[in-house]
């Protein structure tokens, strides 16, 4: 039995960090498509449901559009990890980006302000993401 538990408590983690660089490319695609008021939060102590949350602000449609495009293909063509779903891409106020353990939301600054979802989700942790500090969490 403990060696069980040891070969679980392995593959979690594991698939913590899988999840963790996942996240982490994604907020560095939406910081290089000039994405804003970029936040990671660990959401494994508050939902057995998904790892991480990755929010993101952009000025327009446009924007909205271009930065979950890059997501998906720097997480698809880079890390090999494929999009489970997509919702709100027509009406670009929201979209959402579903990895599984990763779940992306790219909003306007007035879907941000009102969905609000740091403070729905305020129990999560916040993951330190530094834009200028690519290097270092690439490592």
């Amino acid at each position: 039995m403990p060696q069980q538990s040891v070969q679980q408590s392995s593959a979690r983690s594991s698939q913590n960090g899988r999840s963790l660089e996942l996240a982490l490319a994604a907020a560095r695609t939406a910081d290089e498509n000039r994405g804003t008021d970029i936040v990671i939060l660990d959401t494994r102590e508050v939902t057995p449901i998904f790892d991480y949350f990755v929010l993101a602000t952009g000025t327009s449609r446009r924007q909205l559009h271009a930065i979950s495009e890059s997501i998906d293909d720097v997480l698809e063509k880079e890390l090999g990890d494929r999009r489970l779903g997509i919702e709100g891409y027509d009406e670009a106020s929201w979209i959402l980006l579903d990895y599984g353990n990763v779940v992306v939301h790219i909003f306007t600054d007035e879907a941000r302000q009102y969905y609000d979802l740091e403070q729905l989700w305020c129990e999560a942790k916040t993951v330190p993401f530094d834009p200028q500090q690519r290097e270092s969490l690439s490592a």
